[in-house]
């Protein structure tokens, strides 16, 4: 595989990865290390990514910021002194310039930003950006590449489990509440955003969580609160300048603002971060259109299609540039992720839930009664009432109705949550506008599927025409 050069388009353009050649990445890679070389200090990182001892990977992280050093201490899984004293050489290195910019002369460079990833020098290239993101999020292209080789299924998504050992997974892109639900005082977390899923169960890939912080409080989302204390890493946030605390309703810098602390900072966390086979497969959505339901009840060919489809809506501060919310779509909810063609991840997702029996729940975070700006956002006790339920097994038995057009199987009745926000359309006034609505989410929704539409999913393709028959039908 060549080396990739990650651009700076956003995941609603489809996958933003780019090829680029071995010379220019050479040439990337010296213009890095030469400013690391020129540094009084530089910070090393040891680490490894996935609890998982048998599929571990030994990561080196060496930056110029001691920001950078600490946010991959907290996100990576942090060795024992014997580990570290016994750690040898890393599986894969990261070379942290970001302060430095690229040339923008040198072929392939479209900005003073570049972002390199060489799977077959084992190294990844930071310059001209100095988010800490871009190396968590490149690890986890990483892995998104070598895992699937060994037949282990790699996942954007939070995991919890509770005092039974029922595994939930939760997919989302962000802002849709991965985090949030996932981080939940009653059930032990597992992880917030990476995940394999192998023949031995769920692993986290990582040793911390990032959680969004915009309006954090400590009624809403206590785990989390409490989570932030000395070693977390703030971002973005605006704090009072004498007294330092810090004013997470400001929206000044920008609505993503963010937390990074060690998963071990959350008091129930699972340690180490492994749990037996899932048995619920959540899929979060942020319908900015108020069309999805609450809850849905998925088929097996319906999960496939909304994972492939990995709709939600950007809203205002999950990506630079966006103001007002609009649909996106990101394969596998991880499109800038994910290394090889999306159907390859959903066939191994597809096997493994018929394997072990788990259950596919679509769930919008999003609106109700209109669109954004006519109607207002699920109230987040309402989904979490609606996620306990997933959890206890309850909705398996409840009553069911079908909607129009998406055939979503609905329940018409869960504790804790008003039945008539259970059916998006009874919530409308406008019952036109809700018609017009509904048929141009569904037209985009088959928009998007019509690249996928000619690939063979499963091992002799025969899961192809189910997907295909599971989205909109108008």
């Amino acid at each position: 595989m060549k080396p990739l050069q990650k651009s700076c388009g956003g995941e609603s353009e489809g996958s933003p990865n780019i090829e680029m050649d071995e010379h220019t990445f050479l040439v990337n890679r010296e213009r890095a290390v030469d400013y690391l070389n020129s540094l009084d200090k530089v910070f090393v990182n040891d680490q490894f990514l996935n609890w998982d001892p048998v599929h571990r990977i030994k990561v080196r992280i060496v930056s110029a910021r001691a920001y950078h050093s600490l946010f991959m201490h907290n996100m990576c899984i942090r060795p024992t002194p014997e580990e570290l004293e016994n750690f040898g050489t890393p599986d894969f290195t990261i070379y942290n310039a970001g302060q430095f910019p690229c040339n923008r002369y040198t072929h392939y460079m479209t900005s003073s930003t570049s972002v390199d990833l060489n799977l077959a020098r084992k190294e990844m290239v930071i310059l001209g950006t100095q988010y800490a993101g871009e190396m968590k999020k490149g690890l986890f292209s990483l892995m998104h590449y070598l895992m699937p080789k060994r037949q282990i299924l790699s996942l954007h998504s939070g995991c919890n489990m509770g005092k039974d050992g029922n595994v939930a997974l939760f997919f989302g892109l962000s802002g849709t509440g991965k985090t949030t639900l996932s981080t939940d005082h009653n059930r032990l977390l597992i992880g917030d955003d990476e995940h394999c899923w192998s023949d031995n169960g769920v692993s986290n890939i990582e040793g911390g969580c990032y959680a969004k912080c915009i309006d954090l409080s400590m009624e809403k989302e206590p785990d989390i609160w409490n989570a932030i204390k000395f070693g977390t890493v703030l971002e973005n946030v605006v704090l009072e300048e004498h007294t330092r605390e810090v004013d997470y309703s400001d929206k000044s810098v920008t609505e993503n603002t963010r937390a990074a602390y060690p998963i071990e900072f959350i008091p129930n966390a699972k340690i180490p971060c492994v749990g037996p086979h899932p048995r619920n497969v959540i899929l979060l959505a942020c319908d900015a259109f108020g069309i999805l339901p609450p809850v849905s009840k998925l088929s097996l060919s319906q999960t496939m299609y909304h994972f492939i489809s990995g709709y939600t809506a950007l809203v205002a501060g999950t990506e630079e540039g966006v103001k007002e919310p609009q649909a996106t779509f990101s394969a596998c909810f991880g499109a800038a992720f994910i290394m090889l063609h999306p159907t390859r991840y959903a066939a191994m997702l597809a096997e493994k839930m018929q394997r072990y029996g788990a259950t596919g729940w679509l769930v919008n975070t999003g609106w109700s009664g209109g669109r954004y700006g006519v109607g207002s956002r699920i109230k987040l006790a309402y989904t979490r009432k609606i996620i306990d339920a997933i959890h206890s097994g309850s909705l398996l038995t409840a009553g069911y109705k079908k909607t129009e057009v998406f055939g979503l199987d609905i329940p018409t009745e869960i504790g804790g949550v008003p039945s008539e926000i259970l059916d998006p359309m009874n919530t409308w006034q406008d019952k036109a506008a809700y018609r017009e609505t509904l048929l141009k989410l569904a037209g985009l929704f088959r928009k998007n599927f019509e690249v996928f539409a000619n690939y063979k999913i499963g091992q002799d393709g025969s899961l192809t025409e189910e997907i295909l028959a599971a989205g909109p039908n108008f």
